[in-house]
């Protein structure tokens, strides 16, 4: 079990981008929470096994035909073993 705190930077707010990820991350087993930044970026924090990430990874890269990811920050950071879903936040 890993756990990754992104950061999202491009065509990523008023494009659907947080139901996107909710919706990819819970077919693929994954928890966490995806957040709109006041700067225009986007928050996440993913949790689960590593192919699994790895593929949500992937589909967030490519996006889609509105979602356009030009930036990523990313770090490993420690898993949350209370966690169960994953949401968005306001």
């Amino acid at each position: 079990m890993k756990r990754y705190h992104l950061i999202v930077k491009g065509r990523v707010q008023g494009v659907g981008f947080r139901w996107f990820c909710m919706n990819h991350a819970k077919s693929l087993g994954i928890t966490g929470t995806v957040e709109n930044l006041d700067n225009g970026d986007v928050e996440i924090y993913m949790q689960g096994d590593k192919e699994a990430l790895n593929e949500l990874f992937a589909r967030i890269m490519k996006g889609d035909r509105f979602i356009d990811v030009r930036d990523y920050e990313i770090e490993e950071v420690p898993v949350e073993e209370e966690e169960r879903v994953f949401d968005y936040r306001w």
